[in-house]
């Protein structure tokens, strides 16, 4: 009797143990739930028509320069970018998936087909983005790729040297954020993006997650016609709040 009731109180505490295990990983997975479901306020952001009219201008003029063999700089701010981006990209409002008009850095006409998502520019995809938030910092590379879909609105915030994107996407029904931050550059003719940091709703995602999520982005073979510069530009680049694209 003795060695009985020895071995149920030296098991007592195992118990104990699991159950402490197991309740706190239920709350650690109800509050990254909560974390990637809130919804990030958008920044605020200016746009007009006639900012994207000065964008195309300036679009036009450096084409000018470039066929007549002269170097030449196009700068662009965060008020001409976002309208430029407004006027450019077939935003779903009721959570479709959408087609970008062209690419929405350069202007340049997208070869992809509609059917195939872009790096996060509102690239049209037929699957639904299959979250999963088991854990804070369980966002997965295949979540971060699949939320190019269903996208419903998107803003650029020009930081110094960096660039901030919100966008909201649909998620079954619910409006989801995701924010992108890192900066932005030019290699073999191709636009390259070095993120900074993500979050999906009010969850970080993790830096190792994010590099590889927009790496395979930007590198899958659907996506990479979309990244391709106009010829002519040698350099892209944020400088002082400003887009700063090099022709020669």
């Amino acid at each position: 009797m003795a060695g009985t009731a020895s071995g149920n109180e030296s098991g007592l505490p195992w118990r104990v143990i699991f159950r402490v295990v197991r309740w706190g990983s239920y709350a650690l997975a109800l509050g990254a739930l909560i974390l990637v479901l809130h919804k990030a306020p958008a920044p605020v952001v200016e746009t007009s028509p006639q900012a994207a009219a000065r964008v195309e201008q300036k679009f036009e003029e450096v084409q000018q320069a470039v066929s007549s063999g002269q170097p030449a700089t196009m700068r662009i701010d965060q008020t001409e970018l976002n309208s430029y981006l407004s006027s450019h990209l077939d935003i779903a409002p009721s959570g479709g998936a959408p087609a970008a008009a062209g690419n929405a850095t350069t202007g340049a006409p997208s070869s992809a087909s509609s059917g195939t998502g872009g790096a996060g520019s509102g690239g049209s995809s037929t699957a639904a983005p299959e979250a999963s938030a088991s854990a804070p910092g369980g966002t997965s590379v295949e979540q971060i790729e699949q939320m190019q879909s269903a996208v419903k609105d998107v803003k650029v915030e020009l930081i110094e040297d960096r660039a901030k994107a919100y966008v909201v996407f649909d998620f079954h029904g619910k409006d989801m954020t995701l924010e992108l931050e890192g900066r932005l550059g030019a290699e073999n003719g191709y636009l390259r993006f070095e993120p900074v940091s993500g979050h999906l709703g009010a969850l970080p995602i993790p830096q190792s997650t994010l590099e590889t999520a927009v790496r395979r982005l930007m590198e899958s073979p659907e996506n990479r016609e979309k990244l391709r510069l106009p010829d002519g530009m040698s350099s892209l680049k944020i400088e002082n709040g400003e887009v700063v694209a090099s022709y020669k």
